[in-house]
């Protein structure tokens, strides 16, 4: 039924979480799984250029951060018996990164952790979450703190 699942993942607990849920799901149905971390390869458009942090910084740091998550992700599957793919993606949305992999690989499953916030965090930051489950064309899994 499932026989190619995506992951997206930022380090966080709930990223591990999902991955270990994909990871069985991948067993039952003979799949295979996709981890994913996608960066903004340019959060400064717009804003001045007195920036204490540089495009260049930023990007050696957001490549790094993306590595440490997946590494983390294939560590998590490696711990369950289980071989992933990892694959560092560039996306001014993060969530339309997520769904274009998700097409681009040809996946029929996404499994991705939700932090839970509400009410006024979530209006702040907003829920990748939530707009992948609004953009995507396959079935979405969400894995709750």
């Amino acid at each position: 039924m499932f026989k190619k699942i995506l992951v997206p993942v930022d380090g966080s607990d709930t990223s591990i979480a999902a991955m270990s849920r994909a990871v069985t799901l991948a067993r039952a149905f003979d799949g295979t799984v996709t981890a994913v971390s996608v960066i903004d390869p340019y959060p400064f458009t717009g804003v001045g250029t007195d920036l204490a942090y540089g495009q260049e910084q930023y990007l050696v740091a957001a490549n790094n951060e993306a590595a440490s998550a997946l590494d983390a992700a294939r560590q998590a599957a490696t711990g369950l018996g289980y071989e992933v793919e990892v694959v560092v993606v560039e996306g001014h949305a993060i969530h339309r990164g997520i769904v274009d992999t998700a097409e681009s690989i040809e996946a029929d499953l996404i499994v991705m952790g939700s932090h839970g916030r509400r009410g006024l965090e979530k209006l702040v930051l907003g829920s990748v979450t939530q707009r992948v489950l609004g953009d995507a064309t396959i079935p979405v899994l969400v894995v709750r703190d």
